[in-house]
């Protein structure tokens, strides 16, 4: 498939118009390499390990989530070097696809609140709210085991032990992938009726302001499942590189 082609099925997954204005000029084709797409792999960063991995593979495009280049280059030395030269070297295209695939529907909120089995979903400006069957142990463990919660979860566990057992509706939780800790956001879920919120990246100041249960992932378990979904919906390889993380 021409280059062209392929990035006009990616537009259709994710128009450009729907990305944020943070996103002008950093999303879509990022590195130009060879016209001829016939193999694609798909990452959630260009990391050195991705980047060498797709190239190795043969990979004609990788595509990412998040913006290779976030701020003005003017040298390309160090880890910048060790991330894009493997793509130089391979003419291996970088195509990135951040927050308009953050609003796209099918993209990293809807796969998110699908990976978690929300019932009823509403669209919130960014992100979903949907009924949750699952007590926040099994949420964390779905996801990696990297969850922390704030707030009165003493209120869900009561709603669960009224309830008797845990089919059915037990609490509304909203999700939004990546770092979703925003007052607005939060009041509109809280307004949608949610009872936790998700999301990752959540400072001190938003944790005392708040009376909602707060739920904080990382931003890689959270984003993640939203470009393995994309990845295997069109046949792409999908590239893991989930941050080391030690608790001591």
């Amino acid at each position: 498939m021409d280059l062209t082609d392929f990035i006009r099925r990616l537009e259709d997954i994710a128009p450009p118009e729907i990305a944020e204005d943070m996103d002008d000029g950093k999303i879509g084709l990022v590195i130009e390499g060879k016209r001829e797409i016939t193999r694609a792999a798909c990452a959630l960063d260009a990391t050195k390990y991705t980047v060498t991995k797709a190239a190795e593979s043969g990979a004609d495009i990788l595509v990412v989530h998040h913006p290779p280049i976030w701020h003005a280059v003017h040298r390309i030395t160090g880890l910048k070097k060790d991330i894009f030269l493997p793509a130089f070297k391979s003419e291996m295209n970088i195509y990135s696809m951040h927050t308009n695939f953050d609003h796209a529907r099918g993209g990293i909120n809807d796969a998110l609140g699908e990976f978690l089995e929300l019932k009823n979903i509403e669209y919130m400006s960014l992100g979903v709210i949907g009924d949750c069957t699952m007590s926040l142990k099994e949420i964390s463990q779905k996801l990696g085991g990297s969850m922390r919660v704030y707030g009165d979860i003493g209120r869900l566990e009561k709603s669960r032990s009224e309830g008797g057992k845990s089919e059915g509706k037990t609490f509304r939780l909203a999700v939004v992938g990546g770092s979703g800790f925003d007052a607005e956001l939060i009041e509109e879920a809280k307004e949608a009726g949610a009872d936790v919120f998700l999301s990752a990246e959540l400072k001190h100041d938003t944790i005392i302001s708040q009376d909602i249960i707060l739920a904080e992932s990382t931003h890689y378990d959270l984003e993640s499942i939203g470009m393995k979904k994309l990845a295997e919906k069109m046949g792409w390889t999908f590239i893991e590189d989930r941050p080391q993380r030690h608790d001591i």
